[in-house]
């Protein structure tokens, strides 16, 4: 445990902090902590199984539930200073009489001279009634900072006396941020089980172990994916820029030292079926990191105060599993309303916790933002600073349109050198992405029920007139998009269009 950390702890109990509640799974970790603090002080602990236990042997002393430990251990707070440590008894705050017999020690504590007892409650589940909630103060251990790893990992090179050279350390302690120090020590355990040295090639085994911490939650969503930058259709703007972060990411060390900015992300605005979320997964191909999603509908909960729990545990698992991209689709709708009077008290609360952690994250979480209907997003996610860019996404022109035929044919092995991609471009105007991937779709299709084995561009002619394109089935919305584009400081993903295409 960090001394810095233990310093704060203490800091809190000598500043009358009656009821300190550390949200964390390691309990070994946190009574070195408390003993550390306590030094003379008397430590009582509550075990779930056992009832009063021995804090330092971990030996059973009494059978009691936590109601019967309360009352018995209430009173050694006016003998001596005592620490009364209740272990995983989130399921029993709910309960009138122990949120009594807690209250009663918390005020004891404050008000009464001659009572000297702090309250540790130790869980990764945090429950805090709210008869308690002025008593009760969550205390979070800090993850290791890049120094501190680098130590863990030197610790750990000592102890095995093996030779590693400092761009792995400097490397792989890169790859741990948003680790704990116990999951880091067991992943290094693992790497060297696995080949009896550390090298760059453990990254893999890092990433994959991160993997583990996200399918165990139920807060994101890991995306599997088979795309890449070159099945995107144009948007040579985007790919451009995209393709310089990912040098970044691919240096991240040497960048930083460097002096370059850890990139944050993007927001992509623009019209349906254009290249979006295709972008996304691109985005996490060329990076070469895992891919991520968050939906903020899923960590709505029930409770006061839960759906804001869950925001912060969701966030603090994609830092855990950094780097990686974190895929947040059409982020309209998850804060609809915030600045209307349709917003509820939990949209705003969320929306706000979600922009101070956007504005203040310095670790390798890269987001991917994007939006439909810019007329709902909040103007606060529209300010430079909050991304490093803001993208517009719009129908694609004529070059575009060659393109994404090119990637959808040659894709399904159907692509020859006697369609006409002119005419196509000419048919296809105010069609998006997905039109023409259905355009694609329905031909084949065709050909197939047919029993023919080359199509034609009157093929593909014939599918676009039996197609309603985007432009006709949501004109109006595409009319107000682009109005709104007009008044937003954003750049045009695409290139203009050259006069010639062949």
């Amino acid at each position: 445990m960090k001394s810095n950390t233990v310093d704060i702890l203490a800091s809190y109990i000598d500043s009358l902090h009656s009821i300190i509640y550390i949200n964390h799974f390691d309990f070994k970790v946190i009574d070195e902590a408390i003993e550390k603090v306590g030094q003379g002080v008397k430590c009582v602990e509550y075990n779930n199984a056992f009832g009063l236990i021995d804090f330092k042997t971990k030996s059973p002393l009494q059978e009691c539930d936590l109601e019967q430990f309360l009352k018995l251990v209430f009173d050694d707070g006016f003998e001596q200073e005592t620490f009364i440590i209740l272990k995983d008894v989130h399921n029993e705050l709910n309960n009138p009489i122990i949120i009594s017999l807690i209250k009663r020690i918390a005020e004891d504590n404050i008000y009464n001279e001659n009572y000297h007892a702090t309250v540790f409650i130790i869980s990764e589940i945090i429950v805090i009634p709210k008869e308690l909630e002025n008593y009760i103060t969550v205390f979070d251990i800090p993850l290791p900072v890049s120094s501190e790893i680098i130590e863990i990992i030197n610790e750990f090179i000592e102890d095995l006396e093996i030779t590693v050279e400092q761009d792995v350390i400097n490397d792989i302690a890169l790859s741990f941020k948003g680790l704990n120090e116990f999951q880091i020590k067991q992943i290094l355990n693992l790497a060297y089980q696995d080949g009896g040295y550390i090298d760059k090639e453990d990254k893999l085994l890092i990433l994959k172990e991160k993997e583990q911490l996200v399918k165990k939650s139920s807060m994101l969503e890991i995306v599997n994916f088979k795309e890449s930058i070159d099945d995107i259709g144009g948007l040579e703007n985007l790919k451009e820029w995209l393709e310089r972060k990912a040098k970044i990411f691919a240096n991240m060390d040497k960048a930083i030292k460097f002096g370059v900015d850890i990139p944050k992300g993007i927001m992509i605005i623009g019209m349906p079926g254009c290249g979006k979320s295709l972008t996304a997964k691109a985005t996490a191909s060329l990076f070469e990191i895992p891919l991520v999603r968050l939906d903020v509908g899923r960590l709505l909960g029930k409770y006061v105060g839960e759906s804001e729990e869950n925001m912060r545990k969701a966030l603090k698992l994609s830092e855990a599993i950094s780097p990686c991209v974190l895929w947040i689709d059409e982020i309209e709708k998850a804060f609809a309303g915030i600045g209307s009077d349709d917003g509820s008290g939990v949209t705003i609360r969320l929306f706000g916790q979600f922009l101070t952690w956007l504005q203040e994250k310095e670790n390798t979480v890269f987001i991917v933002a994007t939006a439909n209907d810019i007329s709902k997003m909040p103007p606060e996610f529209l300010r430079k600073g909050r991304f490093d860019e803001l993208f517009f996404v719009d129908l694609p022109n004529g070059e575009e349109r060659k393109k994404i035929f090119d990637i959808h044919l040659k894709k399904r092995k159907k692509w020859n050198k006697f369609i006409d991609s002119i005419a196509l471009i000419k048919e296809t105007e105010g069609f998006n992405g997905a039109d023409i991937e259905a355009v694609v779709k329905d031909t084949i299709e065709l050909a197939f029920i047919e029993e023919r084995e080359i199509i034609s561009t009157e093929d593909l002619i014939k599918s676009v007139k039996d197609t309603k394109s985007i432009s006709d089935t949501l004109k109006d919305k595409i009319k107000n998009i682009k109005e709104i584009i007009e008044h937003i400081d954003i750049k045009c993903a695409s290139k203009a269009e050259k006069d010639n295409i062949s």
